[in-house]
């Protein structure tokens, strides 16, 4: 660690402050944009970006990806999620949303407004397997650990910033795998494509 990041690292204190809202989809669409699909580039290009970012930045980078994966989690999308990838878990459900976030503001706030617009956003030869994107979770800690050899995690103020796993609203599903019609009925075009 050079001595610039030791100084950083001993200045910075739990911070709840997330990143920006228009600095993160900025880092998120030149991944897009150089990237495209291939995941190793794709978190190659995050890691760039963020290790020109300071520590607190960093940090603020996870909590922003906490708060829209707090924001996108419904009965609506987890439909649209298990449509795509012919079931979806818990943990599936998380790794969707990540791979939501990581299309980008338009895709994500799309998916947002209705999941059933994912399907403008999906070549109709696409050959990705799963819209799944477990690892963009874990590049702002890669980045981190990086920098400083220390954990990002000890550094998220846990009492003040509350949008995050765990923490999750409870809802009602809306739809139901044994009753394909109401699936059918949340994410049409979906279903027509997925099913």
């Amino acid at each position: 660690m050079d001595k610039q990041r030791k100084q950083e690292l001993a200045e910075l204190k739990p911070t709840a402050e997330m990143m920006n809202e228009d600095q993160f989809w900025a880092i998120v669409q030149k991944a897009v944009d150089e990237a495209g699909d291939d995941e190793d580039e794709y978190l190659e290009v995050v890691m760039h970006e963020l290790s020109k970012l300071s520590l607190k930045e960093m940090v603020g980078f996870r909590l922003r990806t906490d708060k829209l994966l707090y924001d996108s989690y419904t009965s609506e999308m987890w439909c649209a999620g298990y449509l795509m990838n012919g079931g979806c878990s818990d943990d599936g459900f998380e790794y969707f949303r990540l791979w939501v976030i990581s299309r980008g503001r338009k895709v994500y706030e799309a998916a947002l407004a209705n999941p059933d617009n994912l399907i403008d956003y999906i070549a109709e030869d696409a050959e990705v397997d799963f819209f799944e994107f477990e690892l963009f979770w874990y590049v702002a800690i890669d980045a981190f650990e990086e920098a400083t050899e220390a954990d990002l995690y000890d550094y998220i103020d846990d009492d003040n910033f509350t949008t995050r796993e765990g923490n999750y609203p409870n809802f009602e599903f809306n739809w139901d795998e044994e009753d394909p019609e109401s699936m059918k009925k949340l994410c049409p075009r979906l279903f027509e494509r997925f099913d």
